[in-house]
């Protein structure tokens, strides 16, 4: 599927591909890492940490495609409705809609 034209068509999607339990937490990892790392940065005024950011989260959703999902990361092919569906994922897991 590559014909996305809302997010809201592309979510449900974006859920197929994040069927594995590890593969889901990795992502939460990350998300969580890119988010320790944001508050490193600003409350130490070091804003070199920043390009941790991409690293972090990206290394781990990947590690969690690649190793356990087994599949190619849809960043690939729809980068800002994937970037958009990592963080509602992760606020979904926070609530207990998405397993972890």
């Amino acid at each position: 599927m590559s014909g996305f034209t809302s997010f809201s068509e592309f979510y449900p999607y974006y859920l197929t591909e994040h069927g594995n339990r590890s593969c889901r937490r990795m992502h939460f990892i990350g998300s969580s890492l890119v988010i320790v790392v944001l508050l490193v940065a600003l409350l130490t005024g070091q804003l070199g940490w920043l390009w941790l950011m991409p690293v972090a989260g990206y290394g781990c959703a990947w590690v969690g495609h690649y190793v356990f999902e087994k599949n190619r990361p849809a960043t690939f092919k729809h980068p800002l409705y994937s970037l958009l569906g990592d963080w509602v994922m992760y606020g979904q897991m926070l609530r207990g809609k998405v397993s972890f």
